[in-house]
């Protein structure tokens, strides 16, 4: 277990330093200049040279990038070029909020994803089934700045049962969420169903029949706990997944959290915060990626890690 904890994390450390480079090139790159933005259009070429120079913008690449290295070692992700905030304050005021949207998301995906899942599989091959797999396939689909207009207008404009948006209460969690967790719960719900049709073929499901066990015990004591396994390293790869949604949805929905703060920092071409976002974010996805696998062999001995 510690050589496998070991060799994971050199592998991440690894991606993060990938992620950084890949994305700091990028922005390198950018047509967009963001001492433009800073000194604004009626800046003189002077002044604009004097801030390049300032936030040393005008070094090479493979200057600018091993000094943001240096800083980022000892725990420096920058300051803000507009807002003149350490990038490192600015997400920890911000990130509380999405890690709530996000544990709001995977619950609303969870119990609707693994409830159609259950239904479908048990009432597999009829119209319930059907019906069950194609509005999965839908929820899967759909956009997600779609689903969630579309949520506002119809539960927050015309129902009046949510706020428009903002942040601060349970009402103001669950739209977004479910945003959010729609489109997770389409995969869970065929995820689920072909694992629970599997599980309820094996033979100690109907050997728990034979012994004349409730259908609802062997379901929910056999058939359960086997078929969810996909389902928790599912987990892990859904904060990616959530990651890259959360900004279009903390947009939509005016929610504090460091996806809007990215696409305000996008628009403003304020690359010490996308920068700082882009490398939180791709930290979440390891460590629920590295946490799902870690998981696992606890909830089925069967699986070693090696």
């Amino acid at each position: 277990m510690l050589a496998y904890l070991t060799r994971r994390l050199i592998q991440s450390a690894l991606i993060l330093l990938g992620v950084s480079f890949i994305t700091f090139f990028l922005l390198y790159v950018l047509p967009a200049d963001p001492v433009r933005q800073i000194a604004g259009r009626s800046a003189t070429a002077e002044t604009v040279a004097n801030i390049r120079h300032q936030l040393g913008l005008d070094q090479p690449f493979v200057v600018q990038y091993a000094r943001y290295l240096g800083g980022l070692v000892q725990g420096d992700m920058g300051r803000s070029y507009l807002q003149k905030t350490e990038v490192a304050t600015l997400i920890a005021a911000r990130l509380p909020a999405t890690l709530l949207l996000m544990l709001g998301a995977i619950v609303a995906e969870l119990v609707i994803g693994l409830s159609l899942g259950v239904i479908a599989a048990i009432r597999r091959g009829g119209a319930l089934d059907q019906s069950l797999m194609i509005t999965s396939f839908v929820a899967v689909s759909a956009p997600q700045f779609v689903v969630g207009l579309l949520l506002l207008y119809v539960f927050a404009v015309k129902l009046s049962w949510f706020p428009i948006g903002g942040y601060g209460s349970f009402s103001h969690l669950v739209l977004p969420a479910l945003t959010l967790g729609i489109m997770g719960s389409g995969w869970y719900s065929r995820m689920m169903r072909s694992s629970m049709i599997d599980v309820l073929r094996s033979d100690y499901i109907r050997t728990a029949r034979a012994k004349g066990l409730k259908r609802m015990r062997v379901l929910a004591l056999h058939a359960m706990p086997n078929a969810i396994l996909p389902i928790i390293a599912m987990i892990g790869i859904d904060i990616g997944i959530f990651m890259s949604g959360i900004v279009v949805v903390e947009s939509v929905f005016g929610w504090p959290g460091i996806g809007q703060l990215a696409w305000q920092a996008i628009q403003r071409v304020d690359i010490p915060i996308i920068m700082g976002v882009t490398l939180v974010s791709a930290c979440a996805i390891v460590l629920g990626n590295l946490l799902a696998d870690m998981i696992t062999p606890f909830i089925d001995p069967r699986i070693k890690l090696r």
